[in-house]
């Protein structure tokens, strides 16, 4: 198996039309078999009023399939603190996904926002 119990991850939904909401989860795998996973974390969205990605109060339990190509799959530092995820756009004016100490993931290679 490629992903395993107890891994972090930050998961990007693929967008299939210009409107479809933009949806991003950040979580810990607690299940995984060949078909899917199952994942604690939060929710993010994008705000388009604020230009924010804004995190669901509550962890969520999402059931993700393996064998769909509507994700894209980030495995992230083990030492992650979830409950701190946040998006934010850093000097150069990036987006990146940081939980304000050691992990930082720039999701955005091709312009500010997008």
């Amino acid at each position: 198996m490629l992903i395993d119990i107890g891994e972090k991850i930050h998961i990007i939904e693929r967008r299939l039309f210009e409107s479809d909401v933009r949806r991003h989860f950040v979580g810990v795998v607690e299940r995984v078999d060949a078909a899917a996973m199952r994942v604690r974390g939060y929710v993010f969205t994008h705000d388009t009023g604020s230009s924010q990605y804004l995190r669901s109060q509550d962890q969520r339990i999402r059931i993700l399939p393996l064998i769909s190509s509507g994700f894209i799959v980030n495995v992230i530092d083990p030492s992650t603190e979830i409950d701190d995820v946040r998006y934010l756009l850093n000097e150069m004016g990036r987006l990146v996904v940081t939980d304000g100490a050691g992990f930082s993931l720039d999701i955005n290679e091709f312009g500010r926002m997008r």
